[in-house]
């Protein structure tokens, strides 16, 4: 499994792309023959379809380490950072659709705006909580930081998730059906990390060991497997 993950690790970077492409497909029809592409009003369709998919690239880097635990599957493990930078890249084009499309640039207009209606106040605090873990997701980054205060700050996930749906939330007003559903996976994959750091591990499957480590333990006496970091180690 380690392996065949492994080998399509640039398949789903490509897939990741999906979104993107087909947004900027769409703006080139706005532009030319397809003025319906992004229906009656395409910067507010691109700003709620950028914003949507930066939750849903939240839910999938936090929802990396539950499915790995559960499964067993250790190599999960080396998509979580590029599905959270894909989470930024996907925050930092629906931030830019609001800056620099939606209202030109104008710093002070867009500050009464901030001021003036809380969800994009929550919006733009998911953002800045974004840039942090951005700009640390290097390994050169861990090293610095060393591993716990490295850890400690890229908790602020659990935060952006939280702040980003009521965000959503409070955008759509009425419609709150789907925002629901986003709060509520989030608060699934944050409880599992609460269950494992009170209550014990959660496991559907034992982690595959390769051969040679199995011969070796098989040799050894059994030893307390260590426990996972704080909220599941911040992953």
């Amino acid at each position: 499994m380690s392996r065949v993950l492994t080998r399509i690790k640039p398949v789903v970077f490509l897939a990741c792309l999906v979104p993107a492409t087909l947004l900027a497909w769409n703006f080139w029809g706005v532009t030319h023959n397809r003025p319906e592409a992004l229906g009656a009003d395409p910067v507010r369709e691109a700003e709620i379809f950028t914003g949507l998919w930066t939750l849903r690239f939240l839910a999938i880097t936090l929802a990396v380490t539950p499915v790995r635990e559960l499964l067993g599957v250790g190599a999960l493990a080396k998509y979580r950072r590029m599905f959270g930078l894909f989470t930024f890249f996907y925050a930092c084009i629906h931030v830019s659709m609001w800056i620099g499309v939606d209202w030109y640039f104008d710093w002070r207009a867009m500050g009464g705006e901030i001021v003036k209606h809380k969800y994009i106040l929550l919006g733009m605090t998911t953002f800045v909580l974004l840039v942090p873990l951005a700009l640390t997701s290097t390994k050169g980054s861990v090293r610095r930081l060393g591993g716990a205060r490295w850890a400690r700050l890229h908790r602020l996930i659990y935060i952006a998730a939280i702040t980003g749906t009521v965000h959503y939330l409070w955008a759509v007003k009425k419609d709150t059906l789907f925002p629901l559903v986003y709060l509520l996976v989030f608060v699934v994959l944050l409880g599992f990390r609460l269950w494992e750091r009170y209550v014990g591990p959660l496991r559907l499957r034992a982690p595959r060991a390769t051969r040679g480590s199995a011969r070796r333990t098989a040799s050894l006496p059994s030893a307390p497997t260590p426990s996972s970091g704080p909220l599941g180690g911040a992953k």
